[in-house]
């Protein structure tokens, strides 16, 4: 019986990693995790979870035209933790997804805020990366993996996010009428069980890109064997009006550590994406992601072919 190949719907840039500690301005340990949007004059602006010396992680724009390379990095952190206002940042803060908000003329930044009692999920808002309204903690722990439709459905704002409980790591949808209390959850994927690629434990990716078939979620899965955690990531579609309601299934992961920055760093088998840009064709996407939590990486794909394999499986 011959082996399937792997779908290669993704494609790594073939200078990756394409940001490194040894890129940024000040003294850092590692840079992974990255936001990302495409800003009014067509700048690719990444939001890159940066880890300090102390272990804690603050955010750190970096900034290019082409968004491949001659980055320009905030010579300071660019929005670091507020444990004095804010006390459920003590720990740092990390791992944020942007959406621009139209209806708001901001962006939406939802970040992991690490507290005493775990992870919560953060919100803030900014119209340049320089000035940012924190919201402070809108869910909490354990939560993370958040991010928000960049619309509102039947006058309420939808959140994506993932919970951790007493029956696993799901990932769940919520609404809100204000931004800042949430409720009417409810589960959108389950985590599978037994030998599953993305077994007992799943979150969300970057934020869900919207087609005209449903808003198709690029999500993360996580298998634990006897050497420790393999991430990889799968696709899903939800109905654009319903989005707790899921269409559409991978059974395959689709992308997971195939090269050496990918395999080997601070955390190993990791690729984890919080951020990707659509080119003006409105098809290609460049997907940013943290590679073993050490490094940022750069895949392209297209959203035409990831919707076609996904209707097949």
């Amino acid at each position: 019986m011959k082996q399937k190949k792997n779908p290669g719907l993704l494609h790594r840039y073939k200078e990756n990693p394409i940001l490194t500690a040894k890129d940024w301005p000040y003294p850092i340990h590692s840079v992974f995790n990255p936001g990302a949007t495409k800003l009014k004059d067509g700048t690719t602006l990444l939001l890159c979870r940066v880890e300090d010396r102390t272990g804690k992680s603050h955010l750190c724009a970096a900034r290019s035209i082409n968004g491949i390379d001659d980055w320009k990095i905030d010579a300071e952190p660019t929005f670091m933790a507020d444990p004095e206002k804010f006390p459920e940042e003590l720990w740092g803060i990390e791992d944020p997804r942007i959406t621009f908000i139209p209806e708001l003329n901001q962006y939406a930044v939802v970040y992991t805020a690490y507290s005493k009692e775990g992870p919560g999920v953060a919100l803030a808002f900014t119209k340049d990366f320089q000035v940012f309204e924190r919201y402070g903690m809108i869910l909490q722990p354990e939560d993370k993996d958040a991010a928000l439709l960049p619309r509102k459905i039947e006058g309420r704002w939808v959140m994506i996010h993932r919970p951790i409980g007493a029956h696993g790591a799901h990932m769940w949808i919520s609404y809100s009428s204000d931004l800042k209390q949430w409720g009417d959850h409810k589960m959108m994927l389950e985590a599978r069980l037994g030998g599953w690629w993305d077994a007992n434990k799943i979150g969300l990716s970057p934020p869900p890109i919207e087609t005209p078939q449903g808003w198709l979620v690029i999500y993360h899965g996580v298998r634990h064997n006897a050497s420790g955690a393999l991430y990889r990531l799968g696709l899903a579609l939800f109905d654009l009006n319903t989005p707790e309601l899921c269409l559409k299934r991978g059974q395959e992961w689709i992308f997971g550590a195939e090269e050496p920055y990918e395999q080997r760093g601070d955390v190993d088998n990791v690729i984890f994406p919080c951020g990707y840009t659509l080119d003006a064709d409105g098809d290609t996407l460049n997907i940013y992601y943290g590679a073993a939590d050490t490094s940022i990486a750069l895949a392209t794909c297209s959203v035409k072919v990831l919707l076609e394999w996904l209707v097949k499986q």
